[in-house]
């Protein structure tokens, strides 16, 4: 096997710095693959590739009026791929901070476990009661919550069957919670527009997920329609999760103790109060 000495023979610019270099940047590519991976920037980036193989065919080709054309234009592409762009490049932003941050550690300082959630979409679940509860994480959602009724009330089972009562007036959108607090109700989210998600998917999960491709924050859903538990969590979902898979996901991912219940058959087979729901219809909103 050649070593470094020999492969710098070879080529007389490479060095240490140079395979750093080298290395960060094949990184930092492969990491904006991951980021836009499974999301509509996919195919946004394979149009914008295949327009700049046409500009680099038109220079070499000697196309001149298009050259300019490309000349003209270029120094301002890069405003129109941050406006396309702008969701992906808040996303990487995002993430890069929470690297870089501690803010995670007072999350775990909580001591509500988010059973309240648990014990409420059970109950959802179980009387097909539609439900849509967001958790804010690192990234504010101060913007959604305006969207809906301010209520900076104590988070409990009781409040979240109350509000999702079907004949309650706050019942449609979404519950949003920071920490133990349930911020708002009645909340209104961006849809997801991923063509990937199913179409048995309607706008209660599409706005579950497109919070979720939006922010940091863990989205549960309840579809009215079959009663299933989902999480959404990245513009990614679960979907059908037990109770006990529930609170070990939300354990997961919002980084607080959830007391294990007593044997996994006692998680499954626990069964919610009864929430006064009624005949519900008009489908998956």
């Amino acid at each position: 096997m050649a070593t470094l000495p020999q492969l710098t023979g070879l080529a007389p610019h490479l060095t240490w710095g140079s395979i750093l270099d080298i290395l960060l940047v094949a990184f930092l590519i492969y990491q904006l693959l991951l980021l836009v991976r499974g999301t509509r920037a996919v195919t946004m980036m394979t149009g914008v590739g295949a327009l700049v193989v046409v500009f680099y065919i038109a220079h070499l080709g000697n196309l001149r009026t298009l050259d300019w054309l490309v000349g003209t234009i270029l120094p301002y592409s890069i405003f129109a791929l941050i406006v396309i762009f702008q969701t992906e490049i808040r996303q990487a932003l995002a993430r890069l901070g929470r690297k870089l941050t501690l803010s995670r550690g007072t999350q775990n300082s909580a001591a509500d476990a988010y059973d309240d959630i648990v014990m409420a979409a059970t109950a959802f679940a179980q009387d097909q009661t539609g439900a849509l509860i967001v958790v804010e994480r690192e990234i504010g959602l101060r913007t959604y919550i305006e969207s809906g009724v301010a209520l900076d009330a104590l988070l409990s089972y009781d409040l979240l069957a109350t509000l999702f009562r079907p004949s309650a007036p706050l019942h449609d959108g979404a519950v949003i919670l920071q920490k133990e607090r349930v911020a708002a109700a009645a909340c209104f989210l961006p849809l997801s527009m991923n063509p990937l998600l199913s179409n048995q998917m309607g706008t209660r999960h599409r706005a579950g997920i497109g919070i979720t491709e939006e922010t940091d924050a863990v989205s549960v859903i309840v579809s009215e329609e079959t009663g299933g538990i989902s999480v959404a969590v990245g513009g990614h979902v679960e979907r059908d999760l037990t109770p006990a898979q529930l609170r070990l996901r939300l354990n997961q991912l919002l980084g607080r103790y959830a007391p294990a219940a007593a044997g996994s058959g006692g998680a499954h087979t626990w069964t919610a109060p009864a929430v006064n729901a009624g005949n519900t219809h008009g489908g998956e909103r």
